[in-house]
């Protein structure tokens, strides 16, 4: 962790969304520090990603504040706005890459979005981004079609990577890759948060991707949230906390 770990990034207090009458998030408080990797995790329905879209400003909560770096996000706006989401990035599901794009340039979005550099700067800044998350260099010529799996998921964290945030919002990272590979972009994910020294924000619900990277683990169980490590949960009475860690994959991904 850096000279700032302990700093708080992300506070949520008393956040409650609500969709067609039904309360998926009630009053949840949670605070990510500097230089962790905080995991988030529940059954589905529960608003994991909810969660995640409420403190990056793409679902507009209930009630309840949300404070990135300090910044209130609700109602912010224009500049304010613009150099806050320039210390973070996101990563979606699959990737969520543009098709009708090659990688080099889905990389260069937010570059375009956010900075005026010039061509030059931006395909050589794309093309080290590539190399950062151990894709083969000839990767920025092709179009997300012609990629694996694991290759979009690496893109995609390349463009998360692309303004050298010190915040990534990971959704998923590893639904839908294959045991191998997704061992090995848990891997990418902790070498990159060390050697980055990035805040990690991470939604999941693969327990393997817990292990391997997540510091701390918030669990939303009952439209609140229970936060703590892989061992004070095991010990948690709530029972889909418990079926979820002292389970039959819990206990095999555990080697318990």
């Amino acid at each position: 962790m850096s000279d700032s770990a302990g700093e708080t990034v992300i506070q949520v207090r008393g956040l409650v969304n609500a969709f067609g009458g039904t309360v998926i998030h009630d009053r949840v408080d949670l605070d990510v520090k500097r230089g962790e990797v905080m995991a988030v995790v529940g059954g589905s329905g529960a608003g994991k990603s909810v969660l995640m879209r409420s403190i990056v400003g793409l679902n507009k909560p209930e009630a309840g504040s949300v404070r990135v770096f300090g910044e209130e996000t609700r109602g912010l706006d224009g500049e304010a706005l613009r150099e806050l989401q320039l210390r973070w990035g996101v990563l979606f599901q699959d990737g969520a890459l543009f098709s009708s794009m090659t990688v080099a340039e889905n990389i260069q979005v937010p570059m375009r979005r956010y900075t005026k550099m010039n061509q030059s700067l931006m395909d050589e800044l794309a093309a080290m981004k590539i190399a950062l998350v151990g894709l083969p260099e000839d990767t920025g010529g092709k179009f997300p079609s012609e990629l694996s799996g694991g290759m979009r998921k690496r893109a995609g964290l390349a463009r998360a990577l692309a303004l050298e945030p010190e915040l990534v919002f990971l959704d998923e990272p590893t639904a839908g890759l294959d045991p191998i590979s997704a061992a090995h972009f848990d891997q990418l994910v902790r070498d990159l948060q060390k050697s980055l020294d990035l805040t990690v924000f991470m939604v999941t619900h693969d327990i393997d991707t817990l292990i391997a990277t997540a510091d701390r683990i918030a669990v939303l169980v009952e439209k609140k949230i229970r936060i703590g490590t892989i061992e004070s949960l095991r010990r948690d009475p709530n029972p889909w906390i418990h079926e979820y860690f002292s389970g039959p994959r819990g206990r095999a991904a555990l080697g318990a």
